[in-house]
């Protein structure tokens, strides 16, 4: 019985127009948005190719005066992943580069400052689709599942007849979902066809695996959106009544809560400026600097005077030695504190800037669109986790360069002269040779990332469950 209600639902949903609405949408959008990404993606990894390679020429032709601390002496590079084909998530509005200073670590342009009113319009990607467009569709082949049903008077001749309400009931979710799912995944497995013919590399397992999980949350995902359909059409007489609360609901969860959890969380929780970290790591700096020179020239008055007398001779290497044997010890003093000080300001701004994300983040759970979201921007390496090993693995690269390259230069005057006149004799090997090149960039592993967004899968399927066990129930306690 339940076999020919389902085939019965199946060729409702075939012969009706939503069908062809779904089927334009999979065939027109799918294959060619994945189309579209791909060449973009290529097009900004040969850009990321050729940044890196003029990077270095520009370093050995012209080393950078890292004497300068706002002076960028290496760059550490972005590379973009190709799994951004199906979710372009923090891909665009993450810095191309960190620029390693003796300030700090300066953010390189984003890709949104070439590009700023395309994304203020939004990414057209797969998760795009799945998340905004498929969810919107899921309720027009479900608002009318009950309700147009009780509407017509067809609900209670069916259930007259030895008919189980669950079996009905299993019957609209199940039909309608198998038409729904089918003409996506052929149009999604076309789409991967066609892009793996232009030389996307799926066969890799670190590629085909969360193109696997992608796919398998889109399916959950949708499942969710017809439970909720479900679950309005059966508390409801009418269907147009049905489709305008179904629209109103599909408007909160998807447009609304997602962005407005993070405009909550701005006034919960506010932070300052990334700008504003910068200048007070500038000033702190600037003014230990002041201090450090005037310890510098009043011990090296002291210790010249009595052991040289008046005249002092700057390229003299025995004077030279004498001095920084007077200088290390301050400068190494004044170099612990501003890496102490500035320490604690990044620290205190990484604390609010993860408090208030924190904050948005659980906010905007309340809508299954934003678990979608983040498990599909993980999945793809352009999320939350991308960012964070991104930003980790410049604040490692800068304590690298702190460690052996900045501590050995010094602000004072005195140590100008020494440096310049070092220089000029040409003994010492380029600047460039003492930077130790950028790291690689190591992605988060598949395990590791299932296992943060764990809660985000929990979530889908817990409102997969719960609006259809609720669905069942009224209608269960329904009087038709």
């Amino acid at each position: 019985m339940l076999m020919t209600l389902i085939q019965k639902e199946i060729m409702h949903h075939i012969l009706s127009v939503r069908f062809v609405a779904l089927l334009l949408m999979c065939v027109l959008l799918i294959p060619l948005t994945l189309s579209i990404n791909y060449r973009k993606y290529s097009q900004n990894l040969v850009d990321y190719q050729e940044s890196v390679k003029r990077e270095q020429t520009e370093a050995k032709e012209n080393p950078p005066n890292a004497q300068d601390p706002n002076v960028e002496v290496s760059k550490f590079f972005l590379k973009p992943t190709p799994l951004s084909v199906f979710a372009n998530g923090l891909e665009e509005a993450l810095p191309t580069y960190l620029g390693m200073t003796r300030n700090g670590v300066r953010q390189g342009s984003a890709g949104v400052a070439q590009a700023s009113l395309a994304y203020a319009l939004g990414n057209l990607d797969f998760l795009f689709i799945v998340g905004t467009v498929f969810s919107l569709l899921a309720f027009l082949f479900t608002f009318d599942a009950v309700a147009g049903e009780r509407e017509a008077g067809t609900l209670r001749i069916n259930l007259s007849n030895s008919l189980p309400r669950d079996v009905f009931l299993w019957s609209k979710l199940v039909g309608g979902y198998i038409v729904f799912v089918i003409p996506f995944l052929v149009s999604f497995l076309f789409g991967l066809l066609l892009i793996v013919w232009q030389g996307f590399p799926l066969g890799e397992f670190k590629i085909a695996m969360p193109v696997l999980g992608l796919t398998l949350v889109s399916l959950l995902y949708i499942a969710v959106f017809f439970a909720i359909g479900v679950f309005i059409s059966t508390y409801l007489d009418n269907s147009k009544t049905a489709l305008i609360v179904a629209f109103t609901f599909w408007v909160f969860a998807v447009l609304i809560a997602p962005r407005g959890a993070f405009v909550v969380a701005k006034l919960v929780a506010p932070t300052r400026t990334e700008q504003a970290v910068y200048m007070a790591k500038t000033v702190l700096r600037n003014n230990l600097t002041k201090d450090k020179e005037e310890k510098v020239w009043k011990k090296v008055t002291e210790t010249m005077s009595i052991g040289e007398g008046v005249g002092v001779n700057l390229s003299d290497p025995e004077t030279q030695r004498k001095l920084d044997e007077v200088r290390g010890p301050i400068n190494e003093q004044f170099r612990l504190a501003y890496q102490n000080q500035a320490g604690k300001i990044d620290r205190d701004y990484q604390r609010e800037k993860d408090r208030q994300e924190q904050v948005g983040e659980m906010l905007s759970r309340i809508a299954p669109t934003a678990s979608l979201t983040y498990f599909a921007m993980n999945l793809t390496q352009t999320g939350k986790l991308k960012r964070d090993t991104y930003f980790q693995a410049g604040e490692r690269y800068y304590d690298q360069l702190d460690d052996s390259y900045f501590s050995e230069i010094s602000d004072d005057a005195l140590a100008q002269v020494l440096q310049v006149m070092s220089r000029l004799n040409d003994d010492s090997e380029s600047e460039t040779e003492e930077i130790p090149p950028p790291p690689v960039l190591t992605e988060p592993s598949l395990s590791d990332t299932l296992r943060r967004s764990a809660i985000d899968v929990f979530l889908l399927g817990f409102f997969a469950l719960v609006f259809t066990a609720v669905a069942f129930l009224k209608f269960f306690r329904s009087d038709i």
